[in-house]
């Protein structure tokens, strides 16, 4: 049984025309369409911190319209920028101050700058098996699945509507010539919803982004209760699962290491401004190249949709004016687009354990458990050997 299946990047080879088109950063109707494509997942998370705590919802997007740009352009490919969803988790429920929030994106920051840079990721993931990526693929679709039945009860009427105009775009898509704009017209049948129902929020200026300053306690509390939870799904998660699916779809390799850099100059960067804790993630890109994203260019609509939202609609009024169900549609199939990675594991059992027990022990809990099941497939496998 292979369980420690290595993956070589290199052994596919690209043509000429292949990596000219890859260099070429595209501005078209399918890279808007998928530039939305992980909105219904930043849009909860963010509005329900914004709603609980004492951070600027402005500075917030004005950070995340900032680094989706830069990301586009330095990937070229649509790679995610997200809030980090157990951070994003343990300050909704707890309603936690702004500094206490600046601490834990510090420290992730620091943490996996230092990684990037020592080359720390290449060696976590050779003792990572790919069937423990794979697991968390699968545990993040579950995920997924089950808040998008979440918003589908909470608003079935908008649900239903955005699953229809989904599937119409992907019968469409699949015999004709017409690119999948489900996401982007979900949105605008959204937004457009709430205008009518409640009328266009009076709209506020972007404040500047201040500075904010830490205190000791701050660091203390947001190590223990905000970055241990964090780690292990920012590492699976959101740079060994994203590099991988990467390869899966784009068959181009994006360093691991680089990936870190990344997150940890996001947060170094962004969080002591005001900012929230951000990074990468395998969902987020399923999402984007589920709904047109190719090239750097949808990270870059991603960007300027965002930075209008900074400018003019950073209110939580505005955001609640959009209609839940609507997300609802977006986040099914983006769960299949993830899950459909997640099956190309060489290692069902184990796969298939973390994606359950993810669903009711946490993402920390069910990787250390796929860890020690993938460990002792591998010493049953040596020892009849």
């Amino acid at each position: 049984m292979k369980v420690f299946k290595k993956i070589d990047m290199r052994e596919i080879r690209l043509n000429k025309k292949d990596t000219q088109e890859s260099k070429q950063i595209k501005f078209d109707i399918k890279e808007l369409s998928g530039s939305v494509g992980d909105f219904g997942t930043l849009f909860p998370i963010i509005l329900g911190v914004a709603l609980v705590s004492d951070v600027n919802l402005s500075t917030i997007f004005l950070f995340f319209a900032i680094w989706f740009t830069i990301t586009g352009l330095y990937y070229n490919m649509p790679i995610p920028v997200e809030p980090m969803k157990a951070i994003g988790a343990v300050v909704i429920a707890e309603g936690l101050s702004a500094p206490e929030i600046a601490a834990s994106g510090i420290i992730v920051g620091v943490l996996f700058l230092l990684i990037g840079y020592m080359k720390g990721m290449k060696k976590i993931q050779r003792f990572i098996p790919e069937s423990v990526i794979r697991g968390v693929q699968a545990g993040l679709a579950l995920l997924l699945l089950k808040t998008s039945f979440n918003f589908f009860v909470n608003d079935l009427t908008f649900a239903i509507i955005s699953v229809v105009i989904v599937v119409l775009f992907m019968i469409m898509s699949a015999r004709t010539r017409i690119p999948d704009l489900s996401a982007l017209i979900v949105m605008g049948v959204g937004i457009a919803a709430g205008f009518i129902a409640y009328g266009i929020p009076t709209p506020e200026i972007i404040a500047l982004p201040h500075l904010v300053i830490p205190n000791p306690e701050d660091f203390g509390f947001a190590a223990w209760n905000l970055v241990i939870p964090q780690i292990p799904l920012t590492l699976t998660n959101a740079v060994l699962a994203t590099s991988l699916l990467a390869f899966d779809l784009f068959k181009k390799e994006v360093e691991p290491d680089r990936l870190s850099k990344t997150i940890g100059a996001m947060n170094i960067v962004s969080c002591p401004l005001g900012g929230f804790p951000m990074c990468h993630g395998a969902g987020g890109l399923a999402a984007q190249y589920r709904f047109g994203a190719r090239t750097g260019g949808s990270n870059i609509f991603a960007g300027i949709i965002l930075l209008g939202f900074a400018f003019f609609f950073a209110t939580p009024a505005m955001l609640l004016i959009i209609p839940t169900g609507i997300f609802a549609g977006l986040l099914i199939f983006v769960a299949l687009t993830l899950g459909q990675s997640a099956a190309k594991t060489d290692s069902w059992v184990v796969t298939i354990a973390i994606g359950i027990l993810t669903q009711f022990l946490g993402i920390t809990i069910a990787f250390i458990a796929g860890m020690i099941i993938a460990y002792f497939e591998k010493y049953r496998a040596d020892k009849v050997v």
